[in-house]
């Protein structure tokens, strides 16, 4: 559970990827749950899928303020939610459970006022239409590039760690970025226009071998010594850190396991120009999502 502290904003989303239990998530046993006091404001709702993204204070000793999406199983709130209302919430969080948290107990403490401007948008983060930096790393192969070298080509990154435990996170990132990539490698056309990069924020540990082996695992057993869709890479911390602050990424060395970090997940999809054209927020949107926003994108 250590990492489900792993900003389990992030977007830790929904549904494991192993076996679904026939039983809802929230009539399971929670002997392993834990909960926590939460307080923020509503940004967006989603009534499709029964989330509420959140703009939430910090939890002590659990997880920082940050924007995330919460499940919610409570029906009644969907008709008295909106964007700018101001609630408080249990947090709920149990691994053991097909969601891993999900929000309960949810009171409206205020809703939003007539006229009301909108939640305000962090103008350091990227925006769509705004132009990526030339950040510069290293691949998999120890070879140095910039994200420049992706201009002509629609490009979609996301961060991940080597390490990280949580099927959810990093685990359900790589396992969506190695499909993808087989995917694409099979049509030569695609294979030519669309590049996937998947960044490390462990450098201490994450070293160019270190990450090919990784790739080559998630890619399959048949996969050949190819990266040409695929790129994994890393950089200096320093770097990384401005990389990850330009992208919305937060994410910092877990204070109870050293080797684990918290973290959110982003993941941009940016067009051929070099701008972003997408930016998804936690691990809830799927491989054909990404793939339809890069082949729009070209």
């Amino acid at each position: 559970m250590r990492s489900i502290r792993i900003l389990i904003p992030l977007l830790l989303a929904a549904a494991f990827l192993s076996s679904a239990c026939s039983q809802p998530a929230a009539n399971k046993p929670a002997g392993q749950a834990k909960r926590y006091p939460i307080k923020g404001t509503v940004v967006s709702i989603d009534k499709a899928k029964k989330k509420v993204e959140l703009d939430h204070e910090e939890i002590p000793g659990f997880m920082p303020r940050m924007t995330m999406k919460f499940p919610i199983h409570e029906d009644w709130v969907w008709e008295n939610l909106a964007p700018g209302a101001q609630v408080h919430a249990e947090l709920v969080v149990d691994e053991t459970a097909d969601e891993p948290y999900w929000l309960e107990k949810v009171g409206i403490v205020a809703l939003p006022q007539p006229g009301q401007s909108p939640v305000p948008v962090n103008e350091k983060v990227a925006q769509v239409g705004q132009e990526v930096p030339d950040f510069k790393l290293t691949d998999q192969d120890g070879k140095r590039f910039s994200l420049k070298d992706y201009r002509g080509k629609a490009l979609a990154i996301t961060f991940i760690y080597r390490e990280c435990p949580l099927p959810e996170f990093c685990i359900k990132m790589s396992k969506h970025f190695s499909d993808m990539a087989n995917r694409i490698a099979a049509d030569p056309e695609k294979k030519q226009k669309i590049r996937l990069l998947s960044i490390s924020f462990d450098p201490e540990r994450d070293t160019p071998e270190k990450l090919k082996q990784y790739g080559l695992g998630y890619l399959g057993k048949d996969a050949k010594d190819d990266f040409t869709v695929w790129r994994l890479a890393v950089g200096p911390d320093k770097d990384i850190r401005e990389i990850a602050d330009f992208f919305g990424l937060r994410y910092e060395v877990d204070a109870t396991d050293k080797t684990q970090f918290n973290h959110s997940l982003v993941t941009v999809v940016v067009s051929p120009d070099g701008k972003v054209r997408k930016i998804f927020t936690g691990s809830d949107w799927t491989p054909d999502e990404v793939l339809a926003e890069l082949n729009e994108a070209i």
